[in-house]
């Protein structure tokens, strides 16, 4: 020590490093603490997640969970929660659908001489509700953050909590179970909860299939529902060995995290599981959903629509976290973590399906890499209109699309997607809150999906909460403040089921 200081540079410098280190702690003692409770700085001008985190904070939301796990053991008999959870099922359910009615006008009000590729009646019009006092062309006009100080931002297009978000877990449309049940005698009942959304804004149901390796057979689905006891009939002759067995392994129930044979399951009696196609019905979607299995806390946990299966083979990013590049990855992830919610712990406890990897993982996928999208007449090769079959509302929609609304910029033709993930930053709208549950806060990066077939995969967006193509264009028209007139929302619509 006394040899460095004997120079007197040294010794400046140390003294200017002491300084230094002085201003610092004052500085940072000074500053308001993101953990500190009570009045937060004021947010304004700073970055969206971070004003959410404060807001969450602020409202006493925890940020993190006391622990990663779910519980493995239970301490009452199946008898004792099967009484408490039926008995606070109608509460559940009358909660659930206050909020969907709060949101959105869900009457029946099918479009006119518009259908499914099955010929089921397309819903229409803008059905999320506006905050009293507002309008679509006003709202276009203010900015984010005013819309947020207002809190005029449609309810509707804020994150849609699960039916019983406590929990989550799958839940299936009535017609599922009851087609199910029906055919194998397997009862995809819920005794704590139910599917929440009217059947006039789901998928037809059974939805038709389309192969890519037999385009002249059209639907091949013979208007049935794919299930364990018809799948033989329905496809032999049609697919190769390797496929009809991937298929038999896709509608094979395995054990999940509320059907299966423990006393913690959520079905009435000891059941087998589920099976890919109860989600995937027909290996599309029939509106099933479920919570993601890759964030904690569970009020963090979003909503997840199942999303069709059709066309597969040309998407690059599957799972809720988009970390699996091939529909191999994420055939076995599913049956290893994802019907247990990403907990490993369970899985093993409730009869974890480890699948073989060479040949029943690949013979799945080879069946799933050859759903096909269902036919678009008025598409060229490259994924454009055909102006001669197309109306001239279509033709000016497709305008729209790839011009003007900055939906082409994400959604590429001839499949609609970019096969990367974009965030919306929707936070910017809104201030962090509960609902139902939900931690309405950021989403975060989410998938481009592709709109081919689009007509034929309502409710939208990554967690149901849009209900038809209207509601679809007026989220982003505001989300990206791209200001289309009313006739071009109508002529984007238009385009959009022609794809």
């Amino acid at each position: 020590m006394r040899k460095a200081f004997s120079n007197p540079s040294s010794l400046a410098l140390c003294l200017l490093i002491a300084l230094s280190l002085v201003l610092t702690i004052g500085l940072a003692q000074q500053a308001p603490s993101s953990q500190t409770s009570g009045t937060q700085a004021p947010t304004q001008g700073r970055q969206p997640a971070t004003r959410i985190a404060q807001e969450e904070q602020q409202q006493g939301i925890a940020l993190r969970g006391e622990t990663s796990y779910m519980p493995v053991g239970q301490p009452t008999g199946f008898p004792a929660v099967e009484q408490k959870l039926s008995a606070e099922k109608p509460e559940v359910m009358r909660r659930q659908k206050a909020l969907l009615a709060e949101r959105y006008d869900l009457t029946d009000r099918p479009v006119p001489g518009v259908s499914m590729s099955g010929g089921k009646p397309i819903q229409g019009g803008v059905r999320v509700k506006l905050v009293q006092g507002t309008t679509w062309e006003e709202l276009a006009s203010m900015s984010p953050d005013e819309i947020r100080t207002k809190k005029v931002f449609p309810p509707g297009f804020m994150p849609l909590p699960h039916p019983k978000q406590a929990e989550g877990g799958m839940v299936f449309p009535h017609f599922e179970i009851d087609e199910m049940k029906a055919q194998t005698g397997r009862d995809l009942t819920r005794f704590d909860v139910e599917f929440d959304i009217p059947d006039q804004f789901l998928p037809e149901f059974p939805p038709p299939v389309f192969l890519t390796t037999r385009p002249d057979l059209g639907d091949v689905s013979q208007g049935k529902l794919i299930t364990l006891a018809n799948f033989y009939d329905l496809f032999n002759g049609i697919l190769n060995p390797k496929q009809l067995e991937g298929l038999r392994l896709l509608v094979t129930p395995f054990p999940q995290q509320q059907f299966n044979v423990t006393d913690d399951r959520r079905a009435h009696r000891a059941i087998e599981g589920v099976a890919c196609l109860d989600c995937h019905a027909n290996g599309h979607t029939n509106g099933a959903t479920h919570l993601v299995g890759d964030i904690r806390p569970q009020q963090f946990r979003h909503r997840i629509d199942t999303p069709t299966l059709r066309g597969v083979h040309i998407q690059q990013l599957f799972g809720s976290q988009r970390a699996l590049k091939t529909v191999e990855d994420f055939t076995e992830f599913e049956q290893r973590a994802a019907y247990f919610d990403g907990d490993p712990v369970i899985a093993t406890k409730k009869g974890v399906n480890v699948l073989e990897r060479g040949s029943q993982v690949h013979d799945m996928a080879e069946f799933q890499e050859i759903l096909d999208f269902p036919p678009a007449p008025k598409l060229n090769v490259l994924g454009l209109l055909d102006e001669s079959k197309a109306s001239p509302a279509e033709v000016r929609g497709q305008a729209v699309f790839f011009g003007k609304g900055k939906c082409g910029s994400c959604h590429q033709a001839p499949d609609y997607t970019d096969n990367i993930m974009h965030n919306l930053q929707v936070e910017r709208f809104y201030n962090a809150h509960m609902i139902n549950g939900i931690v309405a806060g950021a989403d975060g990066p989410i998938k481009t999906f592709p709109l081919r077939g689009i007509k034929d995969s309502p409710p939208y967006l990554h967690d149901e909460r849009l209900m038809t193509l209207e509601d679809t264009v007026e989220f982003f028209n505001l989300v990206l403040g791209v200001k289309l007139t009313p006739q071009e929302k109508s002529d984007l619509v238009a385009f959009m089921r022609a794809l």
